[in-house]
């Protein structure tokens, strides 16, 4: 059953996660730790952040950690397989209408209409991660990490991997 439920986590994102992986995290977020607990708030949070700090797409990082810590290798695979599943059969299935109408003024203008509202989600889920790092470490460390990352990526134009390389260090420095 666990891997039934697995396909269906990330699955489910993996059709309505428009726009990639920023689409996707609070999908994935509300599957995994609203409908099914396997992680709370703090840890999806942590995942997020280390899956931020490796290459690669999001999506896939968070289905395989989670497909791997509730059910192994086969969890693992089961997982990626469905976050890229729906894109994959789409692409394959749409492919030749996608070529005929790519230039349409029509579907240039849904995709700007989709665009604010990945923006409010990546919004909230960005309020969500403020508010429990608040009751988590503390606003003057949240506070602290907050304003050192802007810096440094405002004004030291620092990639946004050495930033939460950083982030973590400071985490496991000050916070551990």
């Amino acid at each position: 059953m666990i891997y039934w439920n697995l396909f269906l986590a990330f699955f489910i994102p993996g059709i309505l996660g428009y726009g990639g992986g920023p689409g996707t995290i609070p999908l994935v977020e509300k599957e995994v730790v609203d409908r099914y607990g396997w992680m709370n708030h703090q840890e999806f949070s942590e995942m997020i952040a280390l899956g931020n700090a490796l290459p690669g797409p999001i999506a896939t990082k968070m289905a395989g950690y989670v497909g791997f810590v509730q059910g192994g290798v086969l969890g693992s695979a089961i997982a990626i397989f469905a976050i890229v599943a729906p894109t994959l059969i789409l692409m394959i299935g749409l492919l030749s209408i996608l070529q005929k109408y790519k230039d349409s003024p029509k579907v240039k203008q849904l995709s700007q209409n989709v665009r604010p509202v990945i923006a409010v989600l990546l919004g909230v889920l960005a309020y969500d991660f403020l508010f429990n790092s608040f009751q988590g470490i503390g606003g003057w460390q949240t506070f602290i990490i907050a304003l050192l990352s802007y810096f440094f990526l405002e004004f030291r134009k620092v990639h946004p991997a050495y930033v939460i390389l950083g982030a973590l260090v400071y985490g496991a420095l000050f916070l551990g």
